[in-house]
């Protein structure tokens, strides 16, 4: 297999169902902090959220940062029996990925995670930042404790995002 496909199977193994995490965050966490990323876990409520950067900033303030950005929280399933495997056991079937989150978007997030590892291996003295914003709220309800929390955590921290990649299908 890939180390894509590695990443978003083991991803979609875990029922992150909004707002619990079932362990996503942490473990993209630890892969990147082994690459040097600065890696930050931020508490809202009850949704994780992680922000992770690597580079410095350059000698008259904050260098360019391109952020991927996205989400390892799903909406529920639904019956089980509706599904023709089971939803958080990944399954390729006719050469495409199915399990819950396959494509909205643990797929995505394995891309990105992938991306920036390979970047930083080979560029590890990379000239401005790069960095990854995963929330666990962006399919609730109320979607309060994610994204909305870190943008206001950003301004009173005075980050800011040059670039932004969202892998969101929709």
């Amino acid at each position: 297999m890939s180390d894509v496909l590695d990443l978003a199977t083991d991803l979609i193994r875990r029922r992150s169902v909004t707002p619990e995490d079932a362990g996503c965050l942490p473990l993209i966490g630890e892969r990147l902090t082994r690459l040097g990323f600065r890696v930050e876990h931020l508490l809202y409520g009850e949704v994780l959220n992680l922000w992770a950067t690597h580079g410095t900033d350059n000698e008259v303030g904050q260098s360019p940062l391109l952020v991927f950005l996205g989400h390892t929280d799903v909406v529920p399933s639904g019956p089980e029996e509706s599904w023709k495997s089971p939803p958080f056991e990944p399954v390729i079937r006719d050469g495409h990925l199915y399990g819950r989150g396959a494509a909205d978007m643990k797929g995505s997030v394995a891309a990105m995670v992938v991306a920036l590892e390979r970047f930083v291996m080979a560029h590890p003295d990379h000239s401005g930042r790069v960095g990854l914003l995963l929330t666990s709220d962006e399919e609730g309800p109320t979607n309060l404790d994610g994204v909305r929390r870190v943008v206001d955590y950003f301004r009173q921290i005075g980050e800011r995002i040059t670039w932004r990649v969202v892998g969101e299908p929709s």
